[in-house]
């Protein structure tokens, strides 16, 4: 008889059992999924500008930033929670992102439509059609990021260890806080407030990103690049020369829509039936027994 031998296992290194307790605390996982999002953003901004020359870089460095922000998530969920994509999954995107964009017109028109009646917005010409198209990868950009930040990081990952009511707090109020530099009042911070609940509730419902990703796209798309309309505070310069006038509660002011009061009915109506139908339908999570 041969004696045999048991080679012994690799023994983990001390700087590794402290990165798996680190990811194990719901704070540590949305740091290393935030960093994933910010790393993979900025080093596909960093190659478009060392590639392509300035004059064609319009399009482009918004939309490889906003796939580089999915694969930068894509490969945190593969190397930390080990499970399949599936708030991002192709199949269904196309009919749920549509979907959203709907929905997101709709709350559009239910805003503007009345202030146009009343005379506090008005069109007085037209553009060329070039911000229509030139647009489109910039608002991308800003719905991808900022759902993937705020809903598939932290809403999912406070939802799971703290339960549904918490995690939409804690994302409301950094949703909130992360519009704050500029001409915001308090009418803006609670528009803001009740779209971030509406895109949690949209979250909620189908455990997807392409709802609210379709949602917060058409907002601002619309009004920033057809009706020239500021959004969130930024100038806008679209297709129509619109503008606003009439009091800072009704027009919105410098802050834009976003502070308007027909937004706020508009965003707080639809924020309470979609965390109605989530409710109803069981997706609402309780807290986790310590």
């Amino acid at each position: 008889m041969t004696d045999t031998q048991t080679v012994p296992r690799p023994t983990e290194s001390a700087s590794g059992k402290r990165w798996r307790r680190v990811l194990r605390h719901p704070l540590g996982r949305m740091l290393a999924a935030s960093l994933a999002i910010f790393v993979a953003m900025a080093l596909s901004f960093a190659l478009m500008e060392a590639l392509l020359p300035k004059d064609t870089r319009i399009p482009w460095p918004n939309l490889a930033g906003a796939l580089a922000c999915a694969l930068g998530y894509r490969a945190y969920v593969n190397r930390v929670e080990r499970r399949a994509v599936t708030e991002l999954g192709a199949s269904g995107a196309l009919a749920e992102w549509t979907g959203g964009a709907g929905l997101g017109l709709l709350l559009a028109l239910l805003t503007l439509v009345p202030l146009w009646a009343l005379g506090a917005y008005r069109i007085e010409g037209f553009g060329d059609s070039f911000p229509l198209i030139k647009q489109i990868p910039e608002m991308l950009l800003v719905a991808v990021f900022e759902e993937l930040l705020i809903r598939s990081v932290i809403f999912r990952i406070a939802e799971q260890a703290w339960g549904s009511r918490r995690a939409l707090l804690l994302t409301t109020v950094l949703f909130v806080v992360g519009h704050l530099p500029g001409d915001i009042n308090l009418m803006g911070v609670l528009v803001t407030a009740a779209a971030s609940l509406a895109f949690s509730a949209a979250y909620q419902l189908s455990r997807r990103l392409w709802l609210p990703i379709g949602m917060h796209f058409a907002w601002n798309y619309l009004f920033s690049a057809v009706f020239s309309v500021p959004v969130s505070g930024h100038e806008a310069k679209g297709w129509l020369h619109g503008s606003m006038t009439g009091p800072e509660w009704l027009g919105g002011g410098a802050y834009g829509i976003e502070a308007s009061a027909t937004a706020l009915l508009v965003w707080a109506v639809a924020a309470a039936l979609l965390l109605r139908r989530a409710h109803t339908r069981g997706q609402f999570m309780p807290r986790r027994p310590q």
